[in-house]
């Protein structure tokens, strides 16, 4: 009997030692760690709200999205209010030196242009690891690696985006944007003009542009990818706009589970059409040339054929589908809101459109864009970058600070985030002059360095080592697809457009976009 008393009180002993310890984690984890951070953080004349337990500022932001997305804003005011109402009331109460709380880690507002250019050249640092694993669904490939592994596919996607084989991939644009163009002239035929939405006809021209850039041939499958990435951006942005739990993906809830029969799908169709352009090579033929998929390919075998064909230094087939779905991911979302807001600005500013129009009928006339002539664009180049100043596709950059670094004169901690809010750099008056929100063109006239006087302040792409690698095909897809649209048509806001700008992981519309095009 005392034996048994000794095990059991042994075993008493054993669990209340672990309980102590998962105890004093937990305190650690969720308050004294975050107060500690605070303490630096303070320290050093940075200002917030206090911590509050687990969620921190998260109950605050949501709540301050909810009640500015309840309605339209008029179209002249300051979209940074309704598109990031708690850090903008975070900055009018605090300045820029100021930090908030996402759960129990604090994030700190990178604005001044040495630090950004500091945070985004020390790349061991500060890493895109997600805060919350459930993203990494949706952000996948480049955008998502690091270190050795992140150099390795650089260096095998980037001749897949080098501007000499961007020219393969035009002839693909230009169908995808001529077949949006034939379906709004026949919608205008009738009248000479007519009220439609075009914010469904972008996006929808941007994924199929990705589709048949990516996938040549196999693009009609691609399509499905499109869709099913559509629907899970939806799903990544509402699991980022909530506190993520440690272990909560593998909680079986709805949107998990629908996540992750996405994902499967996706990687399903994606194998079967890499499994076939590979097959091509394999049985005599060469990889085609002219999508992406096919010159990502030839780099991969080039690169593993250097290194005596060692398999390991090139990608896997899981490694090619992820940057497939990146492919997707970056390419659609961000040239169907750029094109998006281009059109609504140059609905606000008829000089500009007809400026943009003189330039490539003068260049172009009545013909097909080709590549040579795209590239003597300035004024349309201009207005891109313009619009791409005031409605930055991704409106910040998030890093996780992985060990204590110093940016300027500011020293982060290791545990905190630091993030460069696009949207704040750009409209800056301080770094762009008073006239830093209207749309002014004619300050990229001389190109992006005089514009921003050399400083780091024009970060539409990101900036850096890691910046896109996807920003030139970017700007080839919009451009295409702008000269098409002036060449045949003028264009104008309807009365009934609500100028509502919300965030769906990019800068989208809410309530679409009604524009009156006039066939020309």
């Amino acid at each position: 009997m005392e034996l048994v008393a000794v095990n059991v009180g042994c075993v008493g002993f054993c669990i209340a030692f672990v309980v102590i310890i998962l105890i004093r984690k937990a305190l650690n984890w969720l308050w004294l760690s975050p107060k500690r951070l605070e303490r630096c953080l303070r320290e050093q004349g940075l200002k917030g709200n206090s911590y509050t337990l687990l969620f921190g500022d998260i109950k605050a932001i949501s709540m301050s999205l909810q009640k500015a997305t309840s309605k339209p804003i008029n179209i002249n005011d300051d979209i940074v209010s309704r598109v990031l109402p708690f850090q903008h009331q975070l900055v009018q109460n605090y300045g820029k030196n100021s930090f908030f709380w996402y759960g129990f880690k604090p994030v700190v507002h990178i604005i001044n242009p040495e630090a950004i250019k500091d945070l985004l050249n020390k790349t061991q640092s500060f890493q895109k690891q997600s805060y919350n694993p459930l993203a990494k669904y949706l952000i996948t490939g480049l955008l998502a690696l690091e270190n050795e592994k992140w150099s390795k596919h650089r260096k095998i996607i980037n001749p897949a985006f080098n501007l000499v084989k961007l020219k393969l991939v035009l002839p693909a644009i230009y169908e995808s944007c001529n077949e949006m163009i034939n379906k709004w002239k026949i919608l205008v035929s009738q009248n000479g003009s007519c009220e439609l939405d075009v914010w469904p006809f972008l996006n929808s021209l941007s994924g199929d542009v990705i589709s048949r850039t990516s996938f040549g041939s196999s693009y009609a499958e691609g399509r499905r990818v499109f869709q099913l990435q559509n629907e899970q951006a939806q799903l990544t942005s509402k699991a980022l706009s909530s506190l993520y739990v440690p272990g909560w993906r593998f909680v079986p809830t709805k949107m998990n589970k629908r996540m992750k029969e996405i994902d499967f799908e996706i990687q399903n169709v994606l194998r079967g059409i890499i499994q076939k352009q590979e097959s091509g090579t394999k049985t005599g033929g060469e990889a085609p040339n002219d999508n992406l998929l096919g010159l990502l390919l030839e780099s991969n075998h080039k690169e593993i054929e250097d290194h005596g064909n060692n398999k390991s230094v090139g990608m896997s087939i899981d490694d090619v589908i992820n940057e497939c779905k990146l492919f997707y991911f970056a390419g659609q979302e961000t040239t169907s809101a750029l094109l998006n807001w281009t059109m609504v600005l140059l609905s606000r500013f008829p000089d500009w459109q007809s400026q943009a129009r003189e330039e490539i009928n003068e260049i172009f006339g009545t013909n097909e864009p080709d590549y040579d002539g795209l590239s003597r664009l300035k004024v349309v180049t201009m207005i891109l970058y313009e619009v791409l100043r005031l409605y930055p596709p991704v409106l910040a950059v998030t890093r996780v600070v992985k060990k204590e670094t110093s940016v300027k004169n500011l020293t982060l901690p290791a545990g905190s985030l630091a993030i460069i809010p696009t949207l704040f750099v750009h409209r800056d008056s301080e770094l762009w002059g008073n006239d830093a929100n209207e749309f002014k063109p004619e300050r990229f006239s001389e190109g992006v360095l005089k514009a921003t006087k050399g400083q780091v302040s024009f970060l539409p792409f990101g900036w850096g080592p890691r910046i896109c690698i996807g920003q030139n095909f970017a700007l080839l897809e919009a451009k295409m697809a702008l000269c098409l649209i002036l060449q045949h048509f003028s264009f104008e806001l309807s009365p009934s457009y609500a100028h509502a700008p919300f965030v769906v992981i990019t800068l989208q519309p809410q309530f679409g976009t009604p524009i009156i095009l006039h066939k020309l």
